[in-house]
């Protein structure tokens, strides 16, 4: 078994096509059925997704990670009013993760540490749960996927939607040919975000060790424009509103098509609505080519809410007999050619649970969050493994390679590899702060 994970380790990162799929390695799940979570990465989501994890049965969420103090501490304190006990907290994952305790770690922090946590929570022996995008750049995707082969150890991508019961019977319906042959799809996010203007160099607060926060990206100047939320839209950190939000409806896209690496990818956009520090296109197309004769595209508009079919984002298949609408929730409508509504199925998770104060969208995502936990604890097997994970997060990245580099980009369908492209092809991965190299 060790050398068939070498070999697997040594094809991903040399590029010669990643083949892996989830039962590659023989995880048999935890004798112990509580689950002991770390959790990195608190201020928005990572708050929320802490606070989800706190309520799943025999789960503990014993460790709460984040380099801010302000919330560290806030996060703790949330918990221990939630369940009567309070986790530890830790700013640096590298100490965290030198707990014996910890069976898994979730990762929400800001997309340049994803993948770089995930690697070392894998090398300390603890699962993973990462939220989308799992790699800031294609390089640090294939080598999770090789990672967690490696040392046997489960990886799952916060897609979702994989997990939502309305969702899964669509795509099912889809692959049985409600719609015919499925030929095109289109996803879409709409956003009203506003600009952020031009940052100024300023001292750090007091509080946020921003040499820790920054980690393995190469260093750059704290500004007032930066934290928490705007490094989003900064090729240093973030990956822009095709992998920020893109991701998921692309997954759904590729999970609905039945395809995994294009052929070819086009990007067009660019930073429109206002005039400031934001690097990544606020409006952006993304087209790809798939071998199978079948093409899809995304449009993202952060800055310009208009609905497409009465929802802000979401995706539509069209095929051979009709159109199948998924709105971006947990239901579906399929439409006869002619535009003939013909069936349509709405979630019952929120009229089951009308009077619970999580509300319909904390409900869903738990379900992804229990799945995580069971298949730790071999009652299932994840719906967002991350090989799947990698393809969905590596067509925006390649959507953003393309828009970069204002070239059409062409691809090896074994593995998605950038094909006779040099400047492209530099963007596959990226540099690190000196010491911070992702290895395996």
């Amino acid at each position: 078994m060790n050398s068939r994970r070498k070999f697997i380790t040594q094809s991903a990162l040399a590029g010669v096509g990643i083949i892996l799929a989830p039962e590659v390695f023989s995880f048999k799940g935890s004798p112990a059925e509580k689950v002991i979570l770390g959790v990195v990465g608190t201020n928005s989501r990572g708050f929320y997704l802490a606070k989800m994890l706190a309520q799943l049965p025999d789960v503990e969420v014993g460790y709460i990670c984040d380099p801010d103090e302000n919330v560290l501490s806030k996060t703790i304190a949330e918990l221990e009013k939630q369940t009567g006990k309070k986790p530890k907290g830790i700013k640096d994952i590298r100490k965290m993760l030198e707990s014996n305790d910890i069976d898994a770690v979730t990762i929400a922090a800001p997309d340049h540490w994803h993948a770089p946590a995930a690697l070392m929570a894998l090398k300390s022996g603890k699962h993973v749960y990462v939220e989308k995008p799992c790699s800031h750049n294609p390089a640090e995707g294939e080598m999770l996927v090789a990672a967690s082969a490696q040392y046997n150890k489960l990886v799952q991508m916060g897609s979702q939607r994989r997990s939502f019961p309305k969702v899964i019977e669509g795509i099912q319906a889809l692959h049985e040919g409600v719609i015919g042959r499925v030929y095109f799809a289109k996803g879409w996010y709409a956003n009203a975000r506003k600009g952020i203007g031009i940052g100024k160099i300023v001292p750090v607060p007091v509080t946020l060790d921003f040499d820790l926060w920054q980690g393995p990206a190469p260093r750059r100047s704290y500004k007032d424009n930066l934290v928490h939320y705007n490094w989003h839209w900064f090729w240093n950190w973030g990956t822009g509103e095709a992998l920020n939000n893109g991701t998921h409806e692309i997954d759904v896209m590729r999970w609905g098509l039945g395809v995994e690496y294009p052929t070819k990818v086009v990007s067009a956009g660019g930073r429109f609505a206002f005039k400031d520090d934001w690097e990544t296109p606020d409006t952006q197309t993304i087209t790809f080519e798939f071998p199978n004769n079948t093409a899809m595209t995304w449009e993202g508009r952060s800055c310009n809410d208009f609905d497409e079919h009465g929802s802000g984002r979401g995706v539509i298949f069209y095929g051979e007999k009709g159109a199948m609408l998924l709105p971006g929730g947990d239901d579906y409508k399929v439409y006869e050619l002619g535009n003939k509504l013909i069936k349509e199925v709405k979630t019952d998770i929120q009229q089951a649970d009308a009077i619970n104060t999580m509300g319909m969208g904390d409900k869903l995502d738990s379900l992804h969050l229990l799945n995580f936990v069971d298949s730790i604890r071999g009652k299932s097997k994840l719906n967002a493994p991350i090989l799947e994970g990698h393809k969905s997060t590596l067509l925006p990245q390649l959507g953003n390679i393309a828009y970069r580099t204002g070239h059409t980009i062409y691809c090896d369908i074994s593995n998605g590899h950038i094909k006779n492209d040099d400047e492209a092809t530099k963007l596959w991965s990226r540099e690190y702060e000196k010491g911070w190299e992702m290895k395996l």
